[in-house]
């Protein structure tokens, strides 16, 4: 017979196992009831949570007032976020355009993401991005980016730009701002204050071309943007050269660089196989090799040196290329040495007629000033130098029969010349000249081939339609003794008229007409 403890646990032990049941279950429908109700707050407040963090950590980031226009999600695989219209003013510096101005922008992020302090972003999308940097005076107030320890904030690994354009503002009346356009820009982050890693397509206005670059750089110093580090290679291709006014050819070029924006050391090489200046219109082709100083933060370039090959012919060029202060342009300004060149070489680039007038070995030095302006290469070109051409001999049989038969008659040898005896005497002539206008003016100008020395001084037009020379020719001979037969009595008496102190002949010349025709003549009148 069971006992009345027995009876008690038989009633009361299903009692305490149905129990022990029910508090799962209402747990689960707890924890079941909590998701639910929080993706209902999650889909409902994703938007405004992430739109008040966005401004939220921008604002503090760049110490800036935001301006957010677009801002929408769709919430279904995770949160894709797009939004436009984003701009930044910054608090401390008086300038009325925004800092930073994003037409459009989109990312993706988890759910899971809005639970965090700290929202991670593993890529950007940004399209139509404005930077406008205050004038340099006011550039030290742009805020120091922080170190990301504010209690909201925003971290993103990679940012892909499309079409960016960078204003360096100015406060100086009258200079133009200097810009900067980027195609294509990817930025990527791998750790708090380290450099950045980019891939970038920037846009060359003249000539116009991509030059795509690779690279890091930062980290940023926003309160002195020039003093922050650089460094990668860039490709320019395919860059056409006619977009300069004057020159023709397509250019490709290649290198490395590094230092600070305001300083970077830049070490390349340019191809250009059909190079040419519009007044010849003949390609030639033109390899360089350079080492320039950059300032990135105003396109100034100081080359030294630039190490030319022009078919044959060996230039080296020192000097600089500054922004112009007071309109668009760059200002160039070097100092050329033409060593181990030809004459013919040099020709053939900068005069229409061909074959070009004389074949030999030149050497020059000259300044060379090219200021901006929309005016052709040729015509706003200034040169002042001085040069010297060895073993000349001129490619038309004409000029050159000419000179053979002046130097045969200088030597006191009419009887080889009136023979037609070929000779083919080189020529030697060097002087100062000057470039201005499209006209070369020569002063010092000395010829000589033997028997004969010429001094004279003149122009002559890059067309070849102006050739105007004047000057004294001495020649060793007599003049009596430069002829054969009866002229060669009739000249004896006037020999004193002619001498130069007692011996050989001095005259007074000119040579006019073109340079592919010139015209030799005695200048009696002067």
């Amino acid at each position: 017979m069971p006992t009345l403890n027995d009876r008690l646990k038989v009633n009361v032990s299903p009692n305490r196992r149905g129990r022990h049941w029910l508090v799962p279950l209402v747990l689960l429908i707890v924890l079941i009831a909590a998701v639910f109700f929080g993706i209902l707050f999650v889909r409902r407040n994703a938007e405004p949570i992430l739109r008040a963090r966005i401004i939220e950590s921008l604002s503090t980031r760049f110490d800036s007032r935001v301006e957010l226009g677009e801002f929408y999600g769709d919430l279904g695989n995770g949160i894709l976020i797009q939004g436009g219209a984003l701009k930044l003013y910054p608090r401390n510096i008086a300038w009325d355009k925004p800092l930073f101005a994003v037409r459009r922008f989109a990312f993706r992020t988890s759910w899971s993401q809005l639970l965090h302090t700290s929202i991670h972003i593993e890529h950007v999308d940004v399209e139509g991005l404005e930077i406008n940097l205050p004038p340099k005076d006011q550039r030290k107030k742009v805020p120091q980016l922080p170190s990301f320890r504010n209690t909201f904030s925003i971290s993103v690994k990679e940012i892909e730009i499309e079409n960016a354009h960078l204003t360096l503002g100015t406060s100086r009346p009258g200079k133009v701002p200097l810009d900067f356009d980027i195609r294509y820009l990817v930025l990527n982050t791998n750790a708090e204050n380290q450099p950045l890693k980019f891939r970038a397509t920037l846009v060359n206005p003249k000539p116009v071309g991509d030059i795509a670059s690779t690279g890091y750089f930062g980290p940023l110093d926003s309160g002195n943007p020039g003093d922050s580090n650089v460094h990668g290679s860039y490709e320019f291709s395919h860059a056409d050269l006619s977009t300069i006014k004057g020159i023709g050819g397509i250019l490709s070029s290649r290198g490395q660089y590094s230092g600070t924006l305001n300083q970077i050391t830049v070490d390349g090489y340019t191809d250009t196989p059909d190079f040419r200046i519009s007044i010849s219109g003949h390609p030639v082709p033109l390899h360089t090799a350079f080492h320039a100083i950059v300032d990135g933060t105003n396109g100034n370039t100081f080359l030294d040196p630039v190490d030319a090959l022009l078919l044959r012919s060996h230039i080296l060029a020192r000097g600089r290329v500054v922004r112009a202060q007071d309109r668009s342009g760059h200002h160039i300004t070097l100092d050329v040495v033409v060593d181990k060149a030809r004459i013919e070489d040099l020709l053939r680039l900068g005069v229409r007629t061909n074959p070009p007038v004389m074949t030999g070995a030149v050497h020059l030095r000259t300044k060379l000033d090219l200021p901006p302006g929309d005016l052709p290469v040729h015509q706003k070109l200034r040169l002042n130098g001085r040069f010297l051409i060895e073993g000349a001999h001129f490619t038309n049989p004409a000029t050159q029969k000419r000179i053979d038969s002046l130097s045969l008659r200088g030597q006191g040898k009419p009887k080889e010349a009136i023979d037609d005896i070929p000779d083919n005497v080189l020529s030697r002539m060097g002087g100062n000249f000057t470039l201005r206008n499209s006209r070369i003016t020569l002063e010092g100008l000395q010829y000589t081939v033997p028997g004969l020395q010429v001094n004279m001084e003149g122009v002559y037009s890059l067309d070849g339609n102006e050739f105007n020379f004047r000057g004294k020719a001495r020649l060793d001979a007599k003049l009596s003794h430069m002829t054969t037969g009866w002229k060669s009595l009739l000249l004896k008496p006037v020999d004193p008229f002619f001498s130069r102190n007692g011996a050989g002949t001095e005259l007074p010349i000119k040579i006019t007409g073109t340079r592919s025709e010139p015209k030799f003549g005695l200048d009696f009148s002067h």
